[in-house]
């Protein structure tokens, strides 16, 4: 079996960006002929949200501008092929690989509907192998950044001397729903944020960079209804259950302590957590019960504060401020994040040897 490792990641940012004080009196005309109450309580999760910048395919009046499903997918459609184009051709710039030398290509995204894929556009602008394996990853939210590493290994390790792209591209922007003014929307608008990343994997024997040790899924029971999408004729309207932060906190030893003893390793042995900010809430509940095991997640914290939740993306924001840090060698790292099923998704890192 392969080792696959984690060559690269590379980060793509949309043009448009706004500190979230400049976003406050676009939400407070948007709120005009609500309730003065309810006005202040949807400004102070803005306020309170850890998210002090965003960045967007769309500027901020664009954002709060009314207008069909058709018009806001169109400008996804249009800008995520952009970027994730540009993202994957920054990556193997970097990487110093060339577009062909690519044989598995995966693309993540939730947040538009696009057929053909984006991979398939992707493909055809860097002029990618006409038999590249294609695999586009749809409908998996904040969760699928971390399933994508876990398709990527498993093709890795049955099949040596090859190399993975993962491309993720997200923009909940083009998914705020104008007249939606439940307590999902008014929390998805004030901790969302549009982004990409570029993954490189290999299982080449002289790839350097961490090693996939072991991946996981973890689905809860009776659980679909906590997060999610309903398609709606105005677009993809949010479902985001309050009760997400004690379900993820009931179930964490679950999620946690077996799939580490399956490796012969515990929680103590765990030097680096690269978990997903989903929001402040999930934070401060995988912070508590990881800090009451003398861990951190303040590299989640920061994404969280510098880009807001990117959904799929941001975990791999979090994975690229590990692989720029010189690790120690014999280090492991957890990859940690939940999404729509209800579902947890687990990869464990090594770093080894000369692979730093």
């Amino acid at each position: 079996m392969s080792k696959v490792h984690i060559v690269h990641v590379e980060k793509e940012l949309p043009k448009c960006c706004r500190h979230t004080n400049e976003i406050l009196p676009f939400v407070e005309l948007w709120l005009a002929d609500q309730d003065k109450r309810f006005k202040r309580k949807v400004i102070k999760i803005f306020e309170g949200a850890g998210v002090d910048k965003r960045y967007s395919i769309m500027d901020a009046e664009e954002v709060f501008t009314a207008t069909s499903f058709e018009e806001k997918n169109n400008i996804y459609a249009r800008e995520v092929k952009k970027l994730g184009t540009s993202v994957l051709h920054k990556a193997l710039e970097n990487s110093n690989w060339k577009p062909h030398s690519l044989d598995y290509i995966i693309t993540v995204s939730c947040t538009g509907i696009m057929i053909p894929s984006l991979d398939a556009y992707i493909i055809e602008n860097l002029s990618l192998r006409q038999d590249i394996v294609r695999l586009p990853v749809t409908e998996m939210g904040c969760a699928a950044g971390v399933s994508a590493l876990i398709y990527a290994s498993n093709f890795l390790k049955s099949n040596p001397n090859k190399r993975v792209a993962i491309i993720a591209v997200e923009s909940p922007s083009a998914t705020f729903q104008l007249n939606d003014f439940s307590m999902a929307n008014m929390v998805s608008a004030a901790i969302f944020g549009d982004g990409a990343a570029c993954v490189l994997l290999s299982s080449e024997s002289e790839a350097k960079g961490p090693v996939i040790i072991a991946e996981e899924m973890y689905h809860f029971n009776n659980a679909t209804h906590l997060m999610g999408f309903d398609l709606t004729n105005t677009g993809l309207k949010m479902i985001l259950d309050p009760s997400v932060p004690q379900v993820i906190s009931d179930n964490f030893p679950d999620i946690v302590h077996p799939f580490l003893k399956k490796n012969g390793i515990s929680i103590k042995d765990v030097d680096h957590l690269i978990f997903h900010p989903g929001g402040k809430k999930i934070v401060e509940t995988v912070e508590r019960l990881f800090g009451s095991l003398g861990k951190n997640i303040d590299d989640t914290r920061e994404v969280l504060k510098e880009y807001g939740n990117m959904s799929s993306v941001t975990v791999l924001y979090v994975l690229e401020r590990f692989l720029n840090r010189r690790i120690p060698v014999g280090s492991y790292g957890l990859v940690l994040s939940f999404g729509p099923g209800f579902s947890a998704q687990r990869v464990l890192l090594k770093w080894e040897g000369d692979n730093n």
